[in-house]
């Protein structure tokens, strides 16, 4: 199977091609097929634009079904928009094959279609090629004008919250090297949340205009927080048992349970500010886009991050998330 062969097969869909800009919505004008995607944002929008790249071994194992790998390669974008407050609308692949493995092709495509025809995404171009397995996608939403939530907006005394839970995936790793070992139905579960994140999409837009900052959870909570607090110039006192966490993890050593939490990374939940006077409203967005969020902590004038224990003690912690370069 050739090139244009593989993309014709299993990424070009009816209404996402060249000729058919009638059928792909207002956003996609012209997509797969040409040398160029023809895109037209809303009237009054901006567009939000991320990339995030995939590679084997780095950000997946190779046990993981292609399936759950499809989704994976979406999920992580659309986490990046809803760390925006975006509106997701149109995606972009480039995938690098070590061979032409149709039964992973089918799987792959399977599990990105079925994703993005959940939050309307249109596949709307890309590039294959020859080499290592290597899953690039960038993705692009809108946001009305002015309106994108940032990580530089955080203030002293907002509320510091955190969506669903967290530590699972880093669980499921620990389990994969062999450093803990869980029961199957316990292993299947933490696994999900490694392999299957669910993008916080609706929480995100209902954030708009209440959200002080925010930012997706993919390097750890202590990481990604530290960026808010650096863009923003405060710091943060976080409350170490107030952070969510499954019972599975729960049940962990206690000092297992704080790597896992803060800084085992792939969570892509939505960390956030707000006022504190606007507690209410923030429960009312969870409400409304079906999505847990938990108070766990303030932000402080005091550069930094200061984790404290149920007393209120400071905790002494070497905080460090995951680094492409370090870890």
């Amino acid at each position: 199977m050739g090139e244009f062969d593989l993309i014709a097969r299993y990424f070009a869909r009816a209404g996402a091609v060249s000729g058919s800009s009638g059928s792909t919505g207002s956003t996609v004008a012209l997509g797969i097929g040409d040398d160029c995607a023809v895109l037209t944002p809303a009237p009054g929008h901006q567009w939000l634009v991320s990339t995030d790249m995939l590679v084997e071994g780095r950000h997946f194992l190779s046990t993981v079904s292609p399936r759950r790998l499809g989704h994976k390669a979406l999920a992580v974008n659309l986490s990046d928009l809803a760390a925006c407050g975006g509106t997701p609308r149109a995606c972009f692949l480039s995938l690098a094959l070590p061979r032409v493995d149709e039964t992973f092709l089918a799987g792959f495509s399977e599990g990105l279609f079925s994703l993005a025809d959940a939050h309307g995404v249109v596949l709307a171009g890309g590039d294959t090629t020859a080499g290592p397995l290597n899953i690039n996608i960038t993705i692009m939403g809108e946001v009305p004008q002015g309106q994108a939530l940032l990580r530089s907006g955080a203030r002293v005394d907002d509320d510091l919250w955190v969506s669903g839970t967290l530590g699972d995936a880093r669980l499921a790793l620990e389990v994969f090297r062999g450093t803990v070992s869980l029961p199957g139905e316990a292993f299947e579960a933490v696994r999900q949340a490694m392999e299957l994140p669910q993008p916080r999409v609706a929480l995100g837009r209902a954030l708009r205009g209440l959200a002080t900052s925010a930012i997706d959870v993919s390097d750890g909570l202590a990481g990604d927080l530290g960026h808010i607090l650096r863009r923003s110039g405060v710091g943060a006192r976080l409350h170490l048992a107030d952070l969510p966490r499954s019972a599975i993890l729960g049940a962990m050593p206690e000092d297992l349970q704080r790597l896992c939490l803060l800084t085992g990374g792939d969570d892509y939940e939505l960390v956030f500010t707000a006022p504190a006077q606007d507690r209410s409203r923030v429960m009312e967005a969870a409400q409304a886009s079906a999505t847990p969020v938990y108070r766990i902590g303030r932000i402080e004038s005091q550069p930094g991050l200061r984790v404290v224990d149920g007393e209120g003690r400071e905790l002494d912690l070497a905080l460090q998330s995951f680094d492409h370069f370090k870890s």
